[in-house]
C-alpha cells in the first residue's frame, strides 16, 4: 500500500505543479511508470484510486485523463462516504452543517441578488399551508442549495450541498415523528429569507444556526431513546 500511496502522491504533485491540468491526458502507462520509477501494477492501483475520487477519468480504449477538478465533482467522493453513515455519525455531519451553513447564510445576506431573494420567498410560497413531509424536505434541499450558491464560493457550495442532501433521511424522519416539525421548519425558513431580504447578515446567521441546531438536537434525543419494536433505524 505504501508504494501505491507514493504513486498517488507523485501523480497528484504533477497536477499541483501544473504539469497536468484539467482535461489533460496522462502519458502512456509504460512511459509514466518508467518516468516515476514505479511498477505498472503500482501505477494502475494509483490510477484506480484517483479515478474513484474523481481526479482521473479512465476511458476504455482511449486513455486516462485528468477530470475538470470541479469542486462539485470532487465532493462526490465525500458524498459516497456520507451515504454509508451510521446514526451516530449523522450527528457529526449535522454539526458540520451547523458550522458551515450559518456562514453561508450570512454571506447570502450580503451577496444574493434581489431577484434571487424574491425567488426564495416564491419557493417557500409554492409549498402552501400544509405540505407533505416529502414535499417539505425537497423544498428544504432547494432552499439551502440556493443560499449556498449565492455565496459565489464553489467549494463552500459543494460542501453544503453534499452534506445537506445526504442528511435527507434524518429530516424526513423528523418530519414524520416530531410534532409541529413541518410548521417549525417553514417558520424558520421564512425567518432566514426575511433576514436575507433585510440584508442583515448576523440575523441570517443566527436563524440558520437555530434551524440546523433544531434538527441536530432532535436527532440527539431521538437516538438516545430506546427503539420501538419493529422500528427500523435510519
Amino acid at each position: 500500500m505504501a508504494v501505491t500511496d507514493d504513486a498517488i502522491e507523485m501523480i497528484k504533485q504533477m497536477i499541483v505543479d501544473g504539469e497536468l491540468g484539467p482535461g489533460d491526458r496522462l502519458p502512456r502507462e509504460a512511459d509514466l511508470a518508467d518516468r516515476l520509477g514505479l511498477s505498472r501494477n503500482s501505477l494502475r492501483e494509483a490510477v484506480r484510486a484517483l479515478s474513484l475520487i474523481r481526479v482521473l477519468d479512465v476511458r476504455q480504449g482511449d486513455g486516462t485523463y485528468v477530470t475538470s477538478l470541479d469542486p462539485g465533482l470532487l465532493m462526490d467522493a465525500m458524498g459516497f462516504v456520507v451515504d454509508f453513515h451510521r446514526d451516530d455519525t449523522v450527528l457529526q455531519f449535522l454539526e458540520v452543517r451547523r458550522i458551515l451553513e450559518p456562514a453561508a447564510t450570512a454571506l447570502a445576506a450580503q451577496n444574493m441578488p434581489t431577484d434571487d431573494i424574491e425567488g426564495l420567498a416564491a419557493l417557500l410560497d409554492s409549498l402552501g399551508d400544509q405540505p407533505s413531509v416529502e414535499d417539505l424536505v425537497a423544498n428544504d434541499l432547494e432552499f439551502h442549495r440556493r443560499i449556498a450558491a449565492s455565496t459565489g464560493n464553489e467549494v463552500l457550495c459543494s460542501l453544503v450541498e453534499s452534506l445537506s442532501g445526504r442528511t435527507q433521511r434524518a429530516r424526513l424522519w423528523r418530519g414524520l415523528t416530531q410534532e409541529s416539525a413541518v410548521e417549525r421548519t417553514l417558520d424558520e425558513h421564512r425567518a432566514i429569507q426575511q433576514a436575507i431580504a433585510a440584508r442583515e447578515p448576523e440575523a441570517a446567521r443566527a436563524w440558520a444556526t437555530v434551524h440546523i441546531a433544531g434538527v441536530e438536537n432532535w436527532l440527539r434525543l431521538a437516538l438516545a431513546e430506546p427503539p420501538v419494536d419493529g422500528q427500523v433505524s435510519e
